[in-house]
């Protein structure tokens, strides 16, 4: 889910080509459910092979993100590790909606209502590990690095850029400046258009930036305050936030009320939740992250490809044009180092 704040923040709009050479750091699990709910078949059903196994994400890979690292962008992928303790409440929340929504399609299912079945299939994602696994597969595969993060992904690739050693975190979820990133980019993993909300319309959905300096600025606030915020409205510790306070309701309140405590009393917090807002707050900065990573990118195992995809019974046209993409970008890797080299 990620914080509310996303309607404050300023962004702008990016073209592809302003990330050449520049690293990503990708957060893994939103990418991955990315794939998940948007790569389906008419019906709502996830991507899958005979043998019943889920490939949306397999495809995700090799399509969407395989054409951007063709336009001489990095990656790295940052997996979640162990989630905080807090976030157990959460979890179990979306447990039950998943639950719910997988009694509402098979309802559809049987009733042969393929609209509903396409609604309510998206929201039963489940990210086993299994596809963690073979996504990392895949990587490895692609030559593409990725790192385990001791906890929230979101943090350590939050710590990524902050060292220098990515340019900005991708994800959909904002989480990721509350973690102190000072890039954000949104919208990189998804397809050209959307489905506008609550009707079949979509628009259009370009590559987006945000400055966590500049977003500070111009609400006038500074990081502390900005993490204050994000817990009045909610987050991932605390679901749905304050009844009655939304992004700018709660963006007035910490710019003029003196103290934090006095906040949270003026929100009559603990009306509201039976949680400490210090302890939500402890959480977020002090996640654990790590430096025992290395970001290298490796040449591509084309054959390991070729039958990896196969074991998951891809088509040969589609491997096929894997491959050749593949072998296209490890030839223009090589004369690009040639070229560097003289």
């Amino acid at each position: 889910m990620g914080s509310k704040i996303t309607d404050l923040l300023e962004t702008k709009e990016l073209r592809v080509e302003d990330l050449k050479d520049k690293i990503l750091a990708v957060d893994a699990f939103n990418t991955l459910y990315m794939f998940l709910t948007t790569i389906r078949g008419a019906d709502g059903s996830p991507l899958m092979d005979s043998k019943g196994r889920i490939t949306s994400h397999l495809q995700g890979l090799l399509s969407r993100f395989l054409k951007y690292v063709e336009q001489d962008i990095k990656f790295v992928f940052v997996f979640d590790g162990k989630p905080p303790v807090l976030k157990e409440k959460e979890t179990q929340r979306r447990r039950a909606a998943k639950k719910k929504a997988l009694e509402l399609y098979n309802k559809a299912k049987d009733e042969k209502d393929f609209e509903n079945m396409k609604k309510y299939a998206a929201r039963t994602t489940f990210l086993t590990e299994d596809i963690i696994d073979q996504t990392k597969k895949v990587l490895d595969l692609m030559g593409i690095p990725w790192i385990q993060a001791p906890s929230e992904g979101e943090a350590q690739a939050a710590y990524l850029v902050k060292k220098g050693d990515a340019y900005a975190v991708v994800s959909q979820d904002a989480d990721a400046l509350l973690f102190g990133t000072p890039k954000l980019i949104k919208n990189l993993s998804l397809s050209g258009r959307v489905k506008k909300q609550s009707t079949q319309l979509t628009k259009k959905v370009m590559p987006e930036l945000i400055n966590l300096k500049n977003t500070l600025e111009n609400l006038g606030i500074n990081q502390e305050q900005l993490i204050n915020l994000a817990i009045l409205v909610g987050t991932d510790y605390n679901y749905g936030g304050i009844k009655g306070i939304g992004p700018k309701k709660a963006l007035k309140l910490v710019k003029t009320t003196a103290s934090e405590e006095e906040i949270f009393e003026k929100a009559k917090w603990e009306e509201h939740m039976d949680i400490s807002w210090k302890e939500i707050k402890k959480v977020i900065q002090t996640m654990p992250v790590t430096d025992d990573y290395t970001i290298s990118f490796q040449k591509p195992d084309i054959e390991g490809v070729e039958e990896y995809l196969k074991s998951f019974e891809f088509g040969e046209e589609r491997i096929n044009n894997f491959s050749e993409r593949l072998q296209k970008l490890h030839q223009k890797r090589k004369q690009k180092d040639l070229s560097q080299f003289f």
